[in-house]
């Protein structure tokens, strides 16, 4: 059976039509009013963005979801957990500083934000789901605590997983730094035998993970140490730090699907989901800079089904002409798949599919156009 995922398209006409109650239309059509009850604290889940990059949802467009919220009587708060990277981000004190440099202070969005998961990612709920890589995720806390979701995702590329939207916003967004890093584990970095031993990634490795011999110098991993940040695969001028595309990555993307089902299952009725097709970048919002879009603006789109609004974003960016500048693979013409034309190594239907075998939702779909 099919779910329904209701679609507003971004084309204005008059001020009915600005994207402020396009978002409001979309959240009354989908009946998300009925969802939240009065007094109940409702995390309003987003990535706040990291400083330098632009392309994250802007808080002036949260707000009018929240005020939303707010009309059912419950009471609403945005919510991010720390970053595994050392970034902007990885402590609740820098993330909330990011977040209001972002432009997401209560003077804006009308409410407060938590991290969800506590000073040092120390505020962890375990969530058992028994499935074939993670037993029991590890969620942040106030995200387990609250009484309700409504999930706002940038639906845009994404190095590991091809794209990133509410599954994403889902398993990475909600797990604590060590849930962040057991996912992870499955794409731990290679070092390749063309490195030329510069060293640059020994200097850039924040936990001292990577060490070198001498006579011959030669660098290695130290995998025990390794939280898998990827900032030596960042910075290796050589590109002689790689990913094992073929057997990891897919485990990798697995996990992915297994932490968004521990993401919601004590609150499997509670949960919205609203994504943003607009500026659409092949990175995710967690590098300090925003790349050119890879097709044009598209629209918003709302449904109770992750699975389903993540499959009808894919099928709406893949039905666009691609952006030739953007798209290194050229996968420009229709119905070309979009993320593949950035991130070859990558099939981003297998977290569809995976998603939708562990009953996370549907790959099956109706667009309502609204």
């Amino acid at each position: 059976m099919s779910s329904k995922v209701y679609f507003s398209n971004l084309r204005s006409r008059s001020e009915k039509d600005n994207k402020g109650n396009k978002l409001i239309n979309l959240f009354n059509k989908a009946n998300f009013t009925d969802l939240y009850n009065e007094n109940e604290l409702i995390g309003v889940k987003i990535h706040f963005g990291e400083r330098g990059n632009d392309a994250y949802i802007s808080p002036t467009l949260i707000r009018y979801i929240i005020d939303e919220i707010k009309k059912t009587g419950a009471n609403p708060f945005l919510t991010d957990t720390n970053t595994l990277y050392f970034g902007l981000r990885h402590n609740s004190v820098d993330h909330l500083k990011t977040a209001t440099l972002n432009g997401f202070s209560y003077s804006v969005v009308g409410v407060p934000l938590i991290i969800a998961d506590g000073l040092n990612s120390e505020h962890e709920a375990l969530v058992e789901i028994n499935q074939k890589h993670v037993k029991t995720a590890k969620i942040g806390g106030d995200i387990f605590n609250a009484d309700g979701l409504l999930v706002a995702s940038h639906f845009k590329g994404h190095t590991l997983s091809g794209f990133g939207g509410a599954i994403k916003n889902l398993s990475m967004g909600c797990a604590t730094i060590n849930g962040k890093l057991e996912q992870h584990e499955a794409a731990k970095p290679i070092m390749q035998d063309e490195c030329n031993n510069c060293g640059i990634c020994e200097g850039v490795c924040p936990v001292n993970a990577i060490f070198h011999n001498e006579n011959p110098k030669k660098y290695f991993i130290n995998y025990d140490k390794c939280v898998v940040c990827m900032d030596c695969k960042s910075a290796c001028p050589n590109e002689s730090i790689d990913l094992n595309w073929e057997e990891e990555i897919p485990k990798f993307i697995e996990r992915m699907g297994e932490y968004a089902l521990g993401a919601v299952k004590n609150k499997q009725d509670k949960i919205a989901y609203i994504n943003f097709l607009t500026d659409i970048t092949p990175h995710c919002d967690c590098f300090p800079f925003s790349d050119a879009p890879i097709v044009p603006d598209i629209g918003f789109l709302a449904s109770n089904d992750a699975v389903a609004i993540d499959a009808a974003s894919l099928y709406l960016v893949n039905q666009q002409k691609g952006i030739k500048d953007t798209l290194i693979h050229k996968n420009c013409n229709h119905g070309e798949d979009k993320f593949k034309g950035v991130w070859e190594n990558v099939d981003g239907n297998h977290l569809l599919n995976y998603c939708q075998d562990i009953g996370l939702g549907s790959i099956d779909f109706e667009i309502i156009e609204i």
